[in-house]
């Protein structure tokens, strides 16, 4: 509705103007969850697509706003905000300060101050070829003509949707997904998102909760087709952001003869792959498999700023076998390339040959050290949410954990889980809420674990003073109401999603005893793996 309106502002008018509102209210994205039209005001010196782009921000930028205006400072300002939401490695600024200060870093020759190749150095290509190759384990070296460099995986993905598919066209991805991917789309190329829901109950063929399979993706990708929409490509996050998910190889081959039945081009985001924080887990990169089902519409992107805790540094490259896809998204690298300089020290810091000091420091310092860093703080925070009862899915990849709070909404709508963010903000501390992400379920959060440890401790006593006024609010209203059962709707316990039970959802005060009772006997039932390690037939 917001859309329509907007795209009526224009001037001209006629058919063109039609289809443009048409084209854009077609989108599938609740815009509620991007802004407040009530509170919208047009610009009479804007285009419509001026006014969109405009209003197009929602909890996520208004939390970012109000972090930046209060921010907290240990000694200058102890009582701002802590950002748990914007997804940033906080745990390794000595380490990459005294990397990026090394007189190797400290090149300034007459080509890195002229304009480049828009697809980047090649002095640059070549090492982002080799790294990615060592990496990723590919099984033949990559190479650097199939290497393009973007100032962050934003513009990748802005340029990658605006060369595969026409305005009004769509991309498949699976929801929950991290929410910037549906600017990055649109803003440029008008280009919509259709969503393959994923859900916290383990059902049909899945294993595990939000765990997404060939199945979602056709139904999500036929219900799009009898809806007449076109759907040009597929995006899979690898780790997922935000649930931490890493896929199989099996899996990643399941998705990509998916994606080749259907002729879709699949866009594989890798940009977490070496923050992989436990050994027990292990990435595998799509270009580490030994053949692509269709090599020609595969495209990987990687960056630096989560894997090296480099934000500030924008740069993005993208590796594609197509060379029509390299030269189209190359012609736009004009508007995104990497100045001359960076490129260097991108370079340097990715020199990744067996004799060079480069690898020894990114193999046995960085690596080592960042890892250890992410698990102390993962475990920190994770340990945390287990002495309050909050469920949340167990993963050991990227800087967040995927928390369900869905016990602390009474009613259990978007709407109310928009009041608990703010609730948090008002209490400063910055998470991120499910509906930033897409999720189908209400009462899903998004909070990042990889800052410092005396951020961590106070940003989880903010939480945790926010959660225990809610549960007595809860257990108030509670009983001014009749008993009732209010269990549907609610993660399963499995092996997948640690549930503690010192938390029991709210019950009438006479049953309260044995509901608690009832409801530990059967999570416990149902997170053990007991019965099915011990069926009949293994005892015959």
């Amino acid at each position: 509705q917001a859309l329509s309106e907007i795209a009526g502002m224009g001037g001209g008018g006629g058919n063109l103007q039609e289809m443009r509102a048409r084209l854009l209210t077609e989108r599938r994205v609740d815009m509620h969850g991007f802004c407040n039209p009530s509170d919208f005001q047009r610009s009479p010196y804007l285009s419509a697509r001026g006014n969109i782009a405009n209003i197009f921000r929602g909890s996520t930028e208004e939390g970012y706003k109000a972090y930046h205006a209060d921010k907290y400072d240990e000694d200058k300002n102890p009582n701002g905000i802590i950002n748990f939401g914007t997804s940033e490695n906080k745990l390794c600024f000595d380490l990459m300060s005294k990397r990026l200060t090394q007189t190797d870093m400290n090149l300034m020759e007459p080509p890195l101050l002229q304009y480049p190749d828009w697809k980047g150095h090649m002095f640059l290509r070549e090492e982002v070829a080799r790294f990615l190759t060592y990496y990723c384990k590919a099984p033949a070296p990559l190479k650097a003509e199939n290497v393009i460099v973007l100032n962050g995986c934003g513009s990748l993905f802005s340029a990658l949707a605006t060369v595969l598919c026409d305005p009004g066209e769509a991309v498949l991805i699976a929801t929950p997904f991290y929410g910037g991917i549906t600017q990055s789309v649109f803003l440029y190329g008008n280009v919509k998102l259709v969503y393959a829901y994923l859900d916290s109950k383990i059902t049909g063929t899945s294993t595990r909760p939000f765990q997404l399979t060939v199945e979602k993706l056709e139904k999500a990708l036929q219900d799009a087709r009898a809806e007449g929409v076109t759907v040009r490509a597929l995006i899979l996050l690898n780790p997922q952001n935000p649930l931490g998910d890493i896929y199989s190889l099996s899996e990643l081959r399941d998705y990509l003869e998916f994606a080749k039945r259907h002729e879709l081009h699949v866009i594989v985001d890798e940009i977490y792959m070496l923050s992989v924080f436990d050994e027990s887990a292990t990435f595998h990169s799509v270009l580490g498999m030994d053949r692509l089902p269709d090599p020609q519409r595969t495209h990987v992107m990687w960056g630096i700023s989560k894997d090296f805790a480099v934000s500030g540094i924008r740069f993005g490259t993208l590796y594609t076998e197509n060379q029509d896809v390299a030269n189209a998204v190359a012609s736009l690298c004009y508007f995104h390339g990497v100045c001359g300089p960076v490129q260097h020290k991108v370079a340097q810091l990715l020199r990744d040959r067996g004799e060079s000091v480069a690898q020894y420091w990114i193999s046995q310092v960085y690596l080592r050290a960042n890892h250890a860093r992410l698990k102390a703080a993962h475990t920190y925070v994770t340990d945390e949410l287990k002495t309050l009862g909050v469920p949340f899915l167990n993963r050991n990849a990227g800087f967040f954990v995927w928390i369900d709070f869905r016990k602390y909404l009474r009613t259990g709508t978007f709407e109310e889980e928009m009041l608990l963010w703010r609730r948090f903000l008002d209490n400063k501390v910055l998470l991120s809420c499910g509906k930033a992400f897409e999720c189908s379920e209400p009462g899903w959060f998004r909070i990042i674990f990889a800052d410092k440890t005396h951020r961590l401790q106070l940003g989880m006593q903010r939480i945790r003073k926010v959660l225990e006024e809610r549960e007595q609010e809860i257990l108030a209203e509670e009983k001014e109401r009749p008993c009732q059962s209010d269990q549907d709707g609610k993660a399963d316990s499995t092996d997948e999603v640690i549930f503690v039970s010192r938390h029991q959802e709210p019950t009438c005060a006479g049953s309260s005893n044995l509901g608690d009772l009832i409801g530990l006997l059967q999570q416990q039932m149902r997170s053990s793996d007991w019965l099915q390690k011990n069926t009949a037939e293994q005892f015959a």
